[in-house]
């Protein structure tokens, strides 16, 4: 049975054609037409249970979504996989769309990359630019046929059987993760716009008449900024102006950070602090935000799969990946429904212990609190010492009383740091870094390397300049190889909980993903099986586990919740 079927939607209407593929993207008999495309993929889904090929799942698989009865289980996306492989290949930046990918197969011009745009654009805009980027003439369904032909050449052309495994892996949950995107922003995200507006208004006064006009609060304490600095009227948006104001009061700063203007003794500090967090609501997650982003009760973000070169996701306007925590409250489960909220604890230092297999490291990994456990193994029970040493491992900090942490943890766990030092000198010499499952990071620029080689020559100009952007290469890839590790495992676990998670159905309605950031995951749930989604959570981890790390004695718990509002999650 062919084990794989493209699919191609009419550019208007319901229509679309399929055409049936072997494993190694080889065409099985005719193409099929259907007027009614949705309907024919549900059948063919129960049927076969297929991989579906298409160009990119915000044009093939978002607009199926409201008319499908079950979501599809399984996909390779094209886009996607045509950046990791061009990245694997060395090629990081280019074109990555459909006609680029089959404009470079038949030598012909490679169009560039049109700006992202999520489902709601690619399906609501009758005269948007054509997102498939197709050379003319080129058939959008042959073109979807030859590049997956080639990709899976690609992918098999891989050496090493096990960095070939772990590719194909990395493919298929980076597809998964774009039939989770498409879902979550079809499902959405349970939004109160009453509780919304009640929270923006204690926050921020009575939404303004008129667009464009401060709230009341953010006005006032815009006058009470200026009078605390004198009285004359400057900006408090503006960073040089905001400088200048406290600079003419005697107070130097070097930046507005909230740090930093908390080590400042002025009274107009304090102001400028909460004038900073109440804008940031407002220009984020304020009134126009609510307008543009919740609809039908439901905040539908638009997220970019792999939009972060370590693999973690993006979002397209939204700010889906930075809901402030008071405005958490808004979020309330449908009466009879529950909010299973679940995230990795302390994720990326189990990662580190994983991936190095460091021996000692993953015994003290095992339990609940790593932290508490390292503390307790290596730095007399300070847990704040445990974890400044271990992050500043990772990230690669060494001022202050870093390096004496550090040379006490490469006194107890050598392993894990020499793969983590190990990563940096690859980075500083210039070479490329990888994942677990073989994302590679960014090459160096050709500025970089033209600071690296003055650097290098005798006498040579920009050595110190040189120096600095070396060592900071190393941090990145230091770190690159632990978050885009634990980027794999994300990845891993929302492909595997989706899975499991389409096996659940209740009287009430089949629990579904609704929100995901980095290593937390929201399912809302029909309240009577909440504890059994919270249960499948954690196996989905353990099987996320298994999955990236093999037969790795580190465990990845999760911290699980079920709550009706997302703000009594933490």
């Amino acid at each position: 049975m062919p084990a794989r079927i493209a699919l191609v939607p009419d550019a208007h209407g319901r229509g679309g054609r399929l055409h049936r593929l072997t494993e190694q993207g080889e065409p099985v008999g005719a193409p099929l037409r259907t007027a009614e495309l949705a309907a024919t993929v549900a059948e063919l889904e129960a049927a076969e249970h297929p991989r579906w090929v298409w160009a990119a799942a915000e044009s093939g698989y978002a607009p199926l979504l409201p008319a499908l009865p079950r979501r599809l289980g399984r996909c390779h996306d094209l886009r996607l996989v045509e950046a990791l492989l061009l990245a694997h290949e060395g090629r990081w930046g280019a074109p990555r769309s459909l006609g680029a990918a089959v404009a470079r197969l038949r030598g012909l011009p490679v169009p560039a990359d049109l700006p992202e745009a999520g489902p709601s654009e690619v399906q609501d805009t009758l005269f948007a630019p054509d997102r498939l980027q197709l050379p003319p003439g080129i058939d959008p369904l042959t073109a979807v046929l030859e590049v997956h032909a080639d990709q899976q050449r690609r992918l098999r052309a891989i050496e090493g059987d096990e960095a070939r495994s772990r590719f194909r892996l990395l493919v298929a949950a980076e597809s998964a993760g774009a039939l989770a995107a498409a879902e979550m922003a079809e499902d959405g995200l349970p939004w109160r716009t009453e509780l919304h507006d009640r929270l923006l208004t204690e926050l921020l006064g009575p939404r303004p008449h008129i667009p464009g006009t401060q709230p009341a609060r953010l006005a006032e304490l815009s006058v009470r900024l200026q009078q605390a600095l004198g009285g004359k009227p400057f900006n408090p948006d503006s960073h040089t102006q905001v400088l200048r104001a406290f600079a003419e009061q005697g107070v130097r700063l070097t930046s507005t950070r909230v740090w930093e203007l908390r080590e400042v003794d002025h009274p107009a500090a304090e102001l400028m602090i909460r004038y900073k967090e109440l804008s940031r609501i407002h220009a984020a997650h304020g009134w126009a935000w609510q307008d543009a982003w919740v609809r039908g009760g439901r905040f539908r973000p638009e997220y970019v799969v792999g939009g972060v070169v370590s693999g973690r996701w993006a979002s397209r306007g939204g700010g889906a990946l930075q809901i402030p925590r008071i405005l958490r409250r808004a979020v309330v489960a449908d009466p009879g429904w529950r909010l299973v909220v679940a995230d990795a604890a302390q994720l990326e230092p189990r990662v580190l212990a994983a991936l190095s297999g460091d021996t000692a490291l993953a015994r003290t990994a095992a339990g609940g609190d790593l932290y508490q456990a390292l503390a307790a193994t290596a730095f007399q029970g300070d847990r704040d010492k445990a974890k400044l040493g271990l992050l500043g491992a990772m990230y690669g900090q060494t001022s202050g009383d870093i390096a004496t942490l550090l040379a006490t943890l490469r006194q107890r766990y050598p392993t894990a740091m020499g793969y983590v030092e190990a990563a940096a000198r690859t980075g500083e010499e210039g070479g490329i870094v990888t994942s677990r499952l073989g994302r590679p990071c960014p090459p160096p620029s050709d500025a970089w390397l033209d600071q690296a080689d003055s650097a290098a020559e005798p006498g040579g100009e920009g050595g110190e300049q040189g120096g600095r952007s070396t060592r900071a290469r190393g941090r990145f890839t230091r770190n690159f190889v632990i978050q885009a590790s634990a980027a794999d495992w994300a990845l891993a676990l929302l492909a595997a909980l989706r899975r499991r998670l389409a096996e659940l159905q209740g009287p009430g309605g089949r629990p579904h993903l609704v929100f995901f950031q980095h290593d937390e995951v929201v399912v809302h749930s029909p309240a009577a099986m909440a504890e059994q989604v919270a249960a499948t959570v954690t196996a989905a981890a353990e099987e996320a586990s298994r999955l990236v790390f093999g037969a790795s004695p580190v465990q990845f718990p999760m911290s699980t919740a079920v709550v009706e509002c997302y703000a009594d999650a933490k």
